[in-house]
């Protein structure tokens, strides 16, 4: 189904909309905002902002006043603004924009509690038991709050409390029981995952989806786990050629998942740049290890500059097939 964004696209581009008409016709369609939009925008942009500087202007107020405020106080601050910000979310109901926002405040004053806990009583807990606590935490906030922010944080709090845990137990004195490798490999399954059942789920809950504009969520872990993979074939590529065949192996699998799900479902262009570009860089390394290994350095570089743009010219011409298969 072609959205009235890329239909009007279309006809300025074939010229059934003439020139002098486009301004119009932008303003008909309602893709260029009025100033209802505007004063939207702006009223969502600087609740935002304002909810984002009042939790950051807590954690500062502690941190400034440690030794001015007793802990007595300084736990009462936190969890007085957290109630609060939940009692708001619960009086204003979850659809409302302003409920979400105050939810997410109150997410990110209970990591601010658990670090003044950690700090107050010295508990000797590593760092990654403070993520994990507060993504279990909040889960069951980010259940109810059915907003896209929100599990997005929590996500990201899952590959910190795991990246930390990893660099806790098999850092330098576990170099023998473990590989970089594994982390990496831990984090693809979990961003993966995490991008699939964003995927799945978006068909069935709208406020996951969020149309063509609201879909940096999911760009993000998209990112996230083409940047994992991608650093693991180029690991396998100047490494050990055992790790190679098992990178690319993994790879690609991989590589068709994000055109496939978004051209067949969700037409999102974005999604398959990122594929094209781990291809590129991919592609790119191999022949670099290859070729630079000769004494021939500069012929080596004016040929990786030609294989470099004809990929990038290949992909923006399957980028533009692709995108006018969806104006068909």
């Amino acid at each position: 189904m072609t959205s009235v964004h890329s239909q009007l696209l279309a006809w300025i581009e074939d010229g059934t909309i003439r020139s002098e008409f486009i301004q119009a016709a932008l303003k008909v369609s309602g893709i260029t905002p009025d100033a209802n939009r505007w004063r939207r925008f702006l009223d969502h942009l600087l609740l935002a902002l304002g909810s984002l500087s009042l939790a950051c202007a807590v954690v500062f107020l502690v941190a400034y006043n440690w030794n001015a405020l007793s802990h007595y106080i300084q736990f009462a601050i936190v969890q007085f603004l957290m109630v609060i910000a939940v009692f708001l979310f619960w009086k204003l109901g979850p659809d409302k924009t302003t409920a979400k926002t105050s939810l997410l405040v109150a997410a990110i004053l209970l990591g601010a509690l658990l670090a003044l806990f950690g700090q107050t009583y010295q508990t000797g807990a590593d760092s990654w038991q403070m993520f994990a606590a507060w993504a279990a935490l909040m889960l069951p906030w980010v259940l109810i709050g059915r907003f896209a922010t929100l599990w997005l944080m929590w996500l990201i709090l899952l590959n910190l409390a795991t990246t930390l845990y990893y660099d806790a137990n098999f850092g330098l004195l576990g170099a023998a029981f473990a590989t970089k490798d594994d982390l990496l490999w831990i984090l693809l399954v979990l961003n993966t995952g995490a991008l699939l059942s964003w995927e799945l789920a978006s068909r069935r809950f709208y406020w996951l989806a969020g149309g063509w504009r609201g879909r940096w969520p999911a760009r993000l872990i998209a990112m996230a786990s083409g940047f994992t993979v991608t650093t693991l074939v180029l690991r396998g590529i100047f490494g050990p050629d055992s790790m190679l065949a098992v990178a690319w192996g993994v790879y690609f699998p991989w590589l068709p998942l994000p055109s496939h799900i978004h051209r067949r479902q969700l037409p999102d262009l974005f999604m398959r740049a990122i594929a094209c570009v781990t291809l590129i860089v991919c592609i790119t390394s191999l022949f670099a290890e290859i070729m630079l290994q000769g004494s021939q350095d500069s012929l080596s570089f004016l040929l990786l500059a030609l294989i470099i743009v004809a990929q990038a010219a290949f992909a923006a011409v399957w980028l533009r097939r692709v995108h006018e298969e969806h104006l068909a």
